[in-house]
């Protein structure tokens, strides 16, 4: 409508998670995030075969009662702290200034979808737009893939908002001095220990070779934090 201010939106867009620790829902769950081409990269018959057949059949109980352990009172841990750090970016944004603004949560697999997400903010009035992968490093499979899950989204759309993305963080300095904080709060209350590990997520050798940065990424965040924290 005309004569209405166009508001802002951050879209913080996890993995994602099932509705619930059942053996259906796990079962829809693993279907759409290993259906995604940029998740599993083998040819599509074949591994429709492998997921429909094998896969699903047999790990969704498995992962289910996984699930079970975990989960919460309020739900999917996982949605559950991507919810309240959507809700601290707000705060924190609008104890800077950032008025008529809207930060949303979204799950790039299960709910809330990021269609469903950018379909509402699109009915609030929302005509700029930041999305924002909760991913430090890039990778095809991850950040690319949720690329792919907007530009779908918008392809269908007639009047597409303003559009920005966050591609990394993995190096700024912000990123460093968070886990570096949180290292040190961990040795204060736990003793410093002889050696520290820095896990990341895997991915296969060949996504390296075909040129997705996110394994450079990962050593460059181990290196700035271990010398923020003066390791050898």
């Amino acid at each position: 409508k005309h004569g209405t201010v166009g508001r802002s939106a951050i879209v913080l867009v996890n993995l994602g998670t099932p509705d619930a620790p059942t053996r259906s829902a796990v079962r829809r769950y693993l279907k759409e995030f290993l259906s995604d081409p940029r998740v599993v990269e083998i040819p599509r018959a074949v591994w429709w075969f492998i997921l429909n057949l094998i896969i699903l059949p047999f790990r969704s109980g498995q992962s289910a009662k996984k699930y079970a352990t975990i989960w919460t009172r309020e739900g999917s841990p996982l949605k559950v702290h991507t919810a309240a750090q959507a809700m601290h970016l707000l705060g924190a944004l609008d104890e800077r200034g950032h008025e008529n603004l809207t930060v949303a949560m979204a799950m790039r697999y299960g709910s809330p979808s990021i269609p469903e997400v950018l379909a509402k903010l699109k009915a609030d009035g929302c005509e700029r737009i930041l999305v924002l992968p909760a991913y430090p490093q890039y990778s095809g499979t991850t950040t690319g893939s949720i690329y792919d899950a907007v530009f779908e989204h918008y392809g269908s759309v007639r009047n597409i908002p303003e559009l920005r993305f966050v591609r990394n963080y993995h190096d700024h300095e912000a990123y460093i001095r968070a886990l570096q904080q949180s290292v040190l709060a961990h040795w204060d209350a736990n003793g410093r220990p002889d050696k520290l590990v820095l896990s990341f997520h895997g991915v296969p050798k060949r996504t390296l070779m075909l040129g997705d940065p996110y394994h450079c990424e990962c050593l460059k965040t181990a290196r700035l934090l271990a010398t923020a924290l003066k390791l050898k």
